[in-house]
């Protein structure tokens, strides 16, 4: 049989909905320390030179023992489990959650083990969730091994002890498409708890079987989000001709294609035992509370309110939505006594231009509220023009400040004879332009029009030298 191509479109829709496939998504949390250490955590874009976020625990000297867990990393961890529904292990269901050790021998590994609170007998952080549809099985934290380099032997262990979320899902999915768009949803959410690092993306870990197939016959493909749709379609199809057994294959995107890595192991393969050099975690019920009060509403929630309360339309709520920072900041704004159009104009159109520009987001940036609100009722009062705001707001990045500051020098030039002086100028500068003009070429015009608000520095009232110049020009073609 010909085996179709890597994401070919004509799939068997037969094969899809027989499909059974469930995610073990690792996420790194975002914190200022590592898991059992006091070195800092750094990842995506944040990384350092190599082997320089280190000490004796996080790699492995003989004798060194781990500090206490992060209480940063668990309570952002449990604001994910929150956030996804999930019950927590309290100590008031009577349950702890002990950190165990799970074997295996990769030189990325320097104790030979990593601490997780997940294995045999093991009582995770959090389970019986659900989001979009999707029933959660478990949430815990866990350490990230270091980084190696099997082609060179290097090993760089400044992300070694770094604290991972991992959410493992039922096999609830059956279609790549269908696992993207909800790790989409998923990213946002995460996203919105600011609980995780956004640079440093996610891993998933997809784990793929056909109905009917034996329950220990499923295979793990470990890929990027951007791999993951065409790893499904491609291991479907697979499957279907060459059945499942347990192995764990990785996506070649060269070849379109999963290749096995090896032969997937079991829980009794890395020999769990609870690691004698770290307590129990007894979460209680009034530390749950505590963090419930601190979430913040989920996207879905924000995208209703936009549209219901601020009668914002769906492009620009959907714009709003997709960003918490963003939101937040519009929510602010409008709260400080800023229509809602007007905020979303100046936000979603102008602010994200200046960050686009930067090549930043929002919350690299400190922009307050109260110094956007303040430029746009600086427009709304006539004080400056609106060209003269938009440079202003180029220059609150990375660091806003009081608009009112640069007001002397921004203040809008409506005196008719100062503009007449200006206009004048540029008739004198331009005399091309204004032949062109005068022989009918209407974008003349607006060329003049342009050098005049260059030479006022953008301050010059738009629709007064717009009247003045079409009175001069008029009047030298009379």
């Amino acid at each position: 049989m010909t085996m179709p191509v890597a994401g070919q479109k004509t799939e068997d829709r037969s094969v899809k909905a027989r499909a059974r496939i469930g995610l073990e998504i690792h996420v790194y949390l975002l914190t200022r320390e590592k898991l059992f250490c006091r070195c800092k955590a750094e990842h995506g874009k944040k990384l350092t030179e190599p082997n320089t976020n280190i000490c004796p625990i996080c790699t492995g000297q003989p004798g060194a023992k781990p500090m206490l867990p992060n209480k940063e990393a668990i309570d952002k961890a449990l604001k994910i489990a929150l956030m996804l529904n999930c019950k927590i292990n309290t100590g008031k269901d009577g349950k702890v959650v002990v950190w165990q050790r799970k074997h295996y021998d990769w030189p990325d590994l320097p104790k030979g083990y990593q601490d997780t609170q997940s294995g045999a007998y093991s009582v995770p952080l959090a389970i019986n969730g659900k989001f979009e549809g999707i029933r959660i099985k478990e949430l815990h934290v866990e350490e990230d091994p270091a980084s190696w380099n099997p082609e060179t032997g290097a090993i760089d262990y400044n992300r070694s002890g770094i604290p991972l979320v991992e959410i493992v899902t039922e096999p609830d999915f059956s279609s790549g498409e269908q696992v993207v768009e909800w790790l989409k949803k998923l990213m946002l959410v995460l996203a919105y708890v600011k609980a995780i690092d956004k640079t440093a993306g996610l891993k998933a870990d997809v784990n793929i079987s056909l109905v009917g197939a034996n329950d220990d016959a499923r295979v793990e493909v470990l890929n990027s989000l951007e791999a993951i749709e065409k790893a499904i379609a491609y291991e479907i199809r697979r499957q279907e001709q060459e059945g499942t057994s347990r192995e764990t294959r990785r996506y070649d995107s060269a070849k379109g294609k999963t290749v096995k890595m090896r032969e997937k192991e079991t829980q009794a393969d890395y020999r769990f035992i609870p690691d004698p050099d770290l307590p129990m975690l007894k979460i209680s019920q009034a530390r749950v509370e505590k963090l419930k009060k601190e979430l913040p509403e989920a996207p879905q929630k924000k995208l209703e309110k936009l549209l219901s309360e601020h009668g914002i339309d769906k492009k620009a709520a959907d714009v709003l939505a997709n960003d918490v920072d963003l939101v937040m900041l519009f929510e602010r704004v409008v709260g400080l006594g800023i229509k809602p159009a007007t905020a979303v104009k100046w936000l979603t159109i102008e602010l994200l231009r200046v960050l686009n520009y930067n090549k930043l987001t929002l919350d690299e940036c400190e922009i307050k509220p109260e110094h956007v609100a303040e430029l746009i009722r600086l427009v709304e009062e006539g004080k400056i023009t609106e060209l003269k705001a938009k440079q202003i707001l180029n220059e609150f990045v990375p660091r806003s400040f009081s608009p009112r500051q640069k007001l002397k020098e921004a203040k809008k030039i409506t005196s008719v004879a100062v503009l007449e002086g200006i206009i004048d100028n540029v008739l004198a500068s331009n005399e091309k332009a204004v032949q062109d003009y005068m022989s009918g070429k209407e974008e003349a015009f607006n060329f003049l029009l342009g050098q005049i608000m260059k030479a006022s520095e953008r301050r010059a009232d738009y629709r007064l030298a717009s009247k003045l110049l079409r009175k001069k020009l008029d009047a030298r073609s009379a």
